[in-house]
């Protein structure tokens, strides 16, 4: 295990991608996606090429559906890729277990995930009874694919000296014994914290305009869904460079 004074290093014979938070922008994914391949074309034919995906998909942007559709059915092939969960998903999973009209996936972009996939509700009726309208629709009407994709994204993912999350780690807590809410929600106990975790960790979740590196952490949610900027992050050895629409 590699201290913050050390180089962090990724296994030999590996390159891995991690891509920030996508929020429904399918136009920066199909072009993020053009630059990596391209990227990984530079790659020997003994090594092998890993994508991990930080989480929120889904919401604020219009195409949710389109960015689910093509992570499922057209990844990029030769790529391996790695899954995990946003907070974003998390809460819509969340809603279709107890739908509630004052829940705050629908407060906070889940309404452009319903639009995406074209769900409509009666009107006339209750905000109660719209709720679980709703999460029937969706029911209905998210491939079962898509329900497989949510259902089975991962926490954390790690390798050699990287540990990628979508928004943080609690400080000072073994990375065996976190809670994942922390994965999913953390902001600044862990954004202001200059502790080393164990582990370089790689995340999204907390916008900026570029990206964030630090000795203890990597921050790649350069704000897609607004500024048009969705980035990766190359690792390969102990080098560390960034790709970006």
């Amino acid at each position: 295990m590699k201290g913050p004074e050390t180089p962090a290093r990724i296994p030999d014979g590996l390159r891995v991608y991690a891509v920030g938070d996508i929020h429904g922008r399918i136009d920066l994914l199909k072009k993020l996606f053009e630059t990596i391949d391209a990227d990984g074309r530079t790659v020997s034919p003994s090594q092998r090429k890993v994508m991990v995906f930080l989480g929120d998909y889904i919401d604020r942007g219009d195409q949710s559906r389109e960015v689910i559709d093509l992570l499922v059915h057209q990844p990029l092939a030769g790529f391996d890729s790695v899954f995990l969960r946003g907070n974003h998903e998390a809460e819509m999973m969340s809603f279709m277990v107890q739908p509630d009209p004052g829940h705050g996936w629908l407060q906070h972009g889940g309404q452009a995930t319903v639009f995406s996939y074209r769900v409509r509700t009666a009107n006339r009726i209750s905000a109660k009874e719209k709720a679980l309208d709703l999460r029937d629709g969706l029911m209905k009407t998210i491939p079962a694919e898509h329900q497989r994709f949510l259902s089975g994204l991962r926490d954390w993912f790690e390798l050699g000296d990287y540990f990628f999350v979508h928004a943080g780690v609690r400080p000072g807590v073994p990375l065996d014994r976190q809670n994942p809410l922390d994965f999913l929600w953390i902001r600044e106990p862990f954004l202001n914290s200059p502790l080393y975790h164990g582990r370089l960790i790689v995340h999204g979740h907390t916008v900026t305009e570029r990206p964030v590196t630090l000795p203890n952490r990597i921050g790649i949610d350069t704000g897609a869904y607004y500024s048009t900027k969705l980035t990766c992050l190359v690792l390969e050895g102990e080098t560390k460079r960034f790709l970006s629409t």
